[in-house]
């Protein structure tokens, strides 16, 4: 930033009121590349254009700020909830940003006569019981695995009790993993009365769980049920197993939640322990890299909206780095707000408290140290990839394309990002190709980069950035084709075609007229690799999602009074057509749009009506 600028953004900072509020922060061309709140606006603003001391990634922030705008707010809470907003509003370069709640990993009890278990992306306002979220799908799904098996719930596709006593009992039953519900000899009162105890070991109430079991194990011995004594026991010795797997890190009664902070100049991280009947239930890790500005002041939004996403808050959270008392009072008050009780956050300085918070925070400089290892070695890379194609800058952002299609319909492209050698999922876009007939690869190519290129200009938005290399899953015909239309739209962007051998695998790398070897170079090979492999696997994915589309909402729509409309709010409101088959009326005509009239329709299809389909077209 030149001094003329900063000095004008210091007079304008100065004659801010000492008011809470939030800013924004705008470059040359306008964009919002940095929001933050302060309880004194003037205060805060003007540190950012003196001259004193920043960290490399707040001073390379200040450097590109031309201009910026502010919000007065009545209090604090009011500033922090507009700053959440206009995060999410405008994406900003330099802010952190969260994971959207709605990708968490969650279990869910159903709400049927025999509940189950089951995995979900999804909090629907139905009569399910959801637990999490949880850090990752594959967390989540090893506690559904094993509360299944500790209580030998069942995992077929079968429903009950409309298939109880229709087929044979599977495999597990004869293992023992099963009870046999299908058999017809559990009641749905015994079988609610096991998933009752998952849920309350889901809900951390272990100690509990083992009382009421070794409880019921002697009024069954005693009443000469020695089968189901024995039950008893063997559930006992199973969650005493699990409970050895887990690490014990205070007293059984306590729950709490104690976050750490590393931050450098290359990366952050955020680590967590999520501590649940004194046993370290889960963890979680957030990475942010060198541009985004993460400090101990900014952990009060970081934490607000991680918490929003949750489904349960703990009374304790405990901070392993210092926040000012005015930012701790907030976020407590916040929290507490959130919770509907009292919710106390503090960092401990002596004691086992303070050991704990010690442990979290060495967790997060040893990941924090794993991502730089790993990002050095990807820089190294990818300089190696521009020096072997004679780039002009430093491959930073990487988009690849590929065409995928089902004879002459639902062609689709497809469009990944990589950035800093990572993939960028949030990016990723695809397109349904419309100008084209028939199944010319070159032409639909040509629509897809043209349709995303001449969103350069737009001021917000993931289109907005300007690739530095674009790979195209193809030969050297792609990329003339390619190379043409950039010419055209007056860009400069380098393209190279990723060729593959004859067996489908990855060959070269081309241009119009020659080929370029990669595969003496193992790293570069496999950078190339993973993103030809990558941006097919997206595309066919994408493809085979909109003719999936298409079949199930036409076989919605053969329902009487299920039209277009209607059979898209269906299929949006269930996680896929067997969720949707196996839905009660009342969960059907709980759908926005759906009467009970369609409702009924809908399930007497899927449930024995004169309308019916087959077997087959039931599976379509």
């Amino acid at each position: 930033m030149a001094i003329d600028a900063r000095s004008r953004l210091l007079e304008k900072a100065n004659s801010l009121p000492l008011s809470a509020g939030v800013y924004l922060m705008r470059d040359k061309g306008g964009r919002v590349i940095y929001v933050g709140k302060s309880r004194k606006l003037k205060n805060r603003v003007s540190q950012y254009f003196q001259n004193s001391e920043k960290n490399v990634k707040t001073e390379r922030m200040v450097a590109q700020v031309w201009d910026f705008d502010y919000y007065l707010c009545d209090n604090e809470t009011e500033a922090l909830s507009l700053e959440n907003t206009l995060i999410k509003q405008y994406t900003p370069k330099y802010n952190i940003r969260l994971k959207d709640a709605k990708s968490y990993p969650y279990i869910k009890i159903t709400a049927e006569e025999y509940p189950r278990l089951v995995f979900t992306r999804r909090r629907d306002s139905d009569k399910g019981r959801y637990f999490g979220p949880y850090s990752g799908s594959g967390t989540a799904n090893a506690l559904i695995e094993l509360l299944n098996k500790t209580f030998r719930l069942p995992t077929c596709n079968r429903r009950f009790p409309k298939d109880i006593g229709k087929e044979r009992p599977c495999l597990y039953y004869q293992l023992g993993r099963c009870s046999g519900v299908c058999t017809g000899a559990v009641t749905a009162e015994e079988h609610r009365a096991s998933v009752k105890y998952a849920a309350d070991l889901l809900s951390g109430r272990n100690d509990e769980v083992r009382r009421r079991l070794e409880e019921e194990m002697m009024v069954c011995a005693e009443e000469e049920r020695f089968e189901a004594a024995a039950r008893c026991r063997d559930t006992l010795r199973a969650i005493g197993a699990i409970r050895e797997k887990q690490k014990v890190v205070a007293s059984p009664d306590t729950e709490q939640d104690v976050f750490a902070l590393y931050s450098d100049d290359f990366c952050s991280c955020v680590s967590v322990f999520y501590i649940r009947s004194g046993v370290l239930h889960d963890t979680g890790e957030f990475l942010y890299g060198a541009d985004s500005i993460l400090e101990a002041e900014d952990m009060t939004t970081f934490l607000c909206e991680h918490y929003k996403a949750r489904e349960y808050i703990p009374q304790r959270i405990l901070l392993a780095f210092e926040m000012a008392e005015e930012d701790l009072e907030l976020l407590s008050e916040y929290l507490s707000a959130l919770a509907g009780r009292r919710i106390y956050v503090h960092t401990p300085e002596r004691g086992t408290l303070h050991t704990l918070c010690q442990l979290v925070e060495k967790n997060a400089a040893e990941r924090a140290k794993r991502y730089r290892m790993e990002s050095e070695a990807q820089e190294g890379t990818l300089l190696r990839l521009g020096q072997a194609l004679q780039l002009e800058t430093y491959p930073q952002r990487i988009e690849a394309y590929d065409i995928s299609n089902l004879g002459s319909e639902h062609l689709t492209a497809g469009m990944i990002v990589c950035v800093d050698g990572r993939f960028k999922k949030s990016d990723y876009r695809s397109f349904r190709i419309k100008s084209v007939e028939g199944t010319d690869d070159y032409a639909s190519m040509r629509e897809a980069l043209f349709r995303r290129l001449s969103h350069l200009k737009d001021p917000e938005g993931s289109f907005s950035e300007l690739p530095d290399l674009i790979l195209l899953d193809g030969g050297r015909g792609h990329v003339g084709v390619i190379r043409e239309l950039l010419r055209q739209m007056d860009l400069q962007i380098p393209v190279f075609g990723m060729v593959k051998d004859d067996y489908h695998k990855t060959r070269a790398l081309c241009t119009e007229s020659e080929e370029i070897s990669i595969a003496k170079e193992r790293d570069l090979f496999s950078l190339i690799y993973r993103i030809q492999e990558e941006v097919h696997r997206y595309t066919v994915k994408c493809m085979e999602n909109a003719k999936l589309r298409s079949l199930t909402t036409s076989s919605l729509t053969v329902i009487p009074g299920i039209g277009e409309a209607k059979a898209k709010k269906l299929l949006m409101a269930f996680n896929g057509m067997a969720e949707l088959r196996a839905a009660s009326v009342e969960r059907l005509a709980s759908v926005k749009g759906i009467g009970s009239k369609d409702a009924e329709a809908v399930y007497q299809y899927y449930h024995g009506g004169e309308n019916s389909p087959t077997e087959k077209e039931k599976r379509q």
